[in-house]
């Protein structure tokens, strides 16, 4: 048994952790993934869902369920015995009755919390005669549209500058599309990330306190405790000092600097040696910011104006930053991982941490309020936890933006389009594609949807082959076919959407809309396709 104990807490409670103790039992197991300020955007949110069958009934249970804010149905069907099959929002009692009001009472129950409205009206009539309604939604949420009713409400939804989420399903098929002039993340949440330790780039308070300690102490205790950041430090020195300033670079020179490492060892069963040795790889990363953080820097929208976004605003202040208190490096995190340490060096080191990344915040506190002042507006407009925030995650911003529908309708990339249709792997998810629009262009033309009705399968076959010729052949893949069986397929689903399909569809939509709308996660950038027949799910770049 040690004296003193291996493992010490990640850091210490933050602000965020401790306002999650307040009692907000109802979303806790959410709040641990979003946190306060991420439930606190859904409880603010307005979401439009048009049309509410399975694919939007299911989108909106999983947002209900989740605490937004208020949501407004708008479909003008009737309830017909065939939903009773694939709609769980839906009960025999409700049979002839409007589909959104049923809908939106069973959404009720289960969350009084949130409010809910209906409107007894078709979605591609409102789109067409009242595009001014869509401004008062954070958020649409449209399915089961037809291509030219998707066109029109994109370009609405931008005029207004609302977020819109295109879903729908389609037999054993569907699709999730977002639409947004830009969204831009500060807390983007990635599955892995460097820790921000600066073993490469050490500041002058965290190189003295690697030089109080010595890496020859007599005591093995405390040589067994001598924290990994202390023990890289001084090796990346050593190791600069007899290869003319440079750390490691190639193959060869990281495993010479990883048996440098091993030669300091006194014993073999040294935890924070083997630490050292597996994380040597943090001294061979890059000095300075990522290539992506300098594109999001030099972004044009970083050239602001008094209309500028706080993002932006932000982001001119790291620009600054970075090229002068920064020295080339964004704000520190300050927070310090897990590491066989003693006690004392522990809480020493997370203090250094600590105390320079709040240094470093108020030098980008200070940088925001005075870029606020020159744009002529409120300096103190952006809160203090917004900005410490922004320093928290300044390696890890994103900027996500979307193409305009009818560009991509109308201008694809015939290249990607050609690549996805000969890519054994991405054949099935590209053909979807085609045939999700083909199926519009055949209902435009028949008043039906192929395989619709019984009777005349055949006919509805050799159309919609033809369509998907015409469409591709209009979209300069001259030459280029989708595959029989697909067509098939598309003619035996019959325009139905199946309830284990539309869940799923449903699903992915809520999912998309909770990171537009809490600002956390990356949300996808393409066309998401579903595949249930080969069980793929794509994501397609046109």
């Amino acid at each position: 048994m040690r004296s003193e104990a291996v493992k010490r807490p990640r850091k210490q409670v933050d602000e965020e952790e401790l306002t999650m103790s307040e009692p907000k039992t109802k979303y806790d197991r959410q709040l641990r993934i979003w946190g306060e300020l991420g439930q606190a955007a859904l409880e603010e949110a307005s979401i439009c869902l048009l049309n509410c069958g399975p694919t939007g009934s299911e989108a909106l249970k999983n947002l209900v369920l989740g605490g937004v804010g208020s949501v407004t149905v708008v479909d003008g069907s009737k309830v017909q015995l065939g939903d009773l099959g694939n709609n769980f929002m839906v009960d025999l009692k409700s049979v002839g009755q409007s589909k959104a009001k049923s809908v939106c009472a069973f959404l009720q129950e289960l969350n009084d919390a949130v409010k809910a409205k209906f409107i007894e009206e078709n979605p591609d009539t409102l789109i067409t005669t009242n595009p001014s309604f869509f401004s008062q939604f954070t958020l649409v949420i449209a399915t089961q549209l037809v291509e030219d009713s998707m066109v029109n409400l994109d370009r609405i939804c931008r005029e207004a500058n609302v977020k819109l989420v295109l879903a729908r399903s389609y037999g054993l098929a569907g699709f999730v599309r977002i639409s947004v002039k830009e969204h831009t993340l500060i807390d983007s949440k990635p599955d892995h990330f460097l820790d921000d330790l600066r073993l490469n780039n050490p500041w002058p308070e965290l190189r003295s306190f690697v030089e109080t300690i010595d890496l020859n102490v007599s005591d093995l205790a405390a040589h067994k405790h001598i924290p990994y950041v202390v023990i890289l430090v001084k090796m990346a020195d050593e190791w600069a000092q007899s290869h003319g300033g440079n750390l490691p670079s190639t193959r060869e020179e990281k495993k010479e600097f990883k048996d440098l490492v091993k030669s300091k060892r006194v014993t073999m069963d040294e935890d924070n040696y083997r630490e050292a040795i597996e994380s040597a790889f943090k001294v061979f990363a890059p000095r300075g910011i990522s290539s992506e953080i300098q594109k999001i820097s030099n972004d044009s929208c970083a050239e602001l104006s008094s209309n500028s976004s706080d993002f932006w605003v932000m982001v001119a202040a790291l620009k600054e930053f970075v090229a002068n208190e920064g020295d080339g490096e964004a704000p520190l995190e300050g927070s310090i991982p897990d590491m066989t340490s003693s006690t004392e060096h522990y809480i020493n080191l997370q203090k250094i941490y600590l105390v320079k990344a709040e240094a470093d915040f108020l030098f980008m506190e200070e940088r925001v309020r005075n870029i606020l002042k020159k744009l002529g507006r409120d300096p103190s407009s952006i809160s203090k936890p917004t900005i410490k925030s922004f320093c928290k995650n300044a390696r890890k911003l994103k900027v996500c933006r979307y193409r305009m529908v009818e560009d991509e309708f109308s201008n694809p990339s015939v290249t990607e389009i050609q690549k996805y249709l000969t890519d054994e792997d991405y054949s099935g998810a590209m053909g979807f594609y085609i045939l999700l629009r083909a199926v519009d262009r055949f209902a435009a033309n028949n008043n039906k949807f192929p395989g619709q009705f019984d009777g005349g399968m055949d006919e509805d076959i050799f159309r919609l082959r033809n369509i998907a010729s015409s469409l591709l052949t209009d979209l300069g893949c001259n030459g280029s076919v989708v595959p029989d069986d697909l067509i098939n397929e598309m003619c035996r689903f019959g325009a139905s959407e199946l309830h284990v399909v539309s869940a799923f569809i449903g699903g992915i939509a809520s999912q998309e809309v909770i990171k537009l709308v809490t600002k956390q996660f990356v949300p996808m950038v393409g066309t998401y396709i579903f595949n249930g027949i080969d069980h793929k799910s794509q994501l397609l770049t046109l």
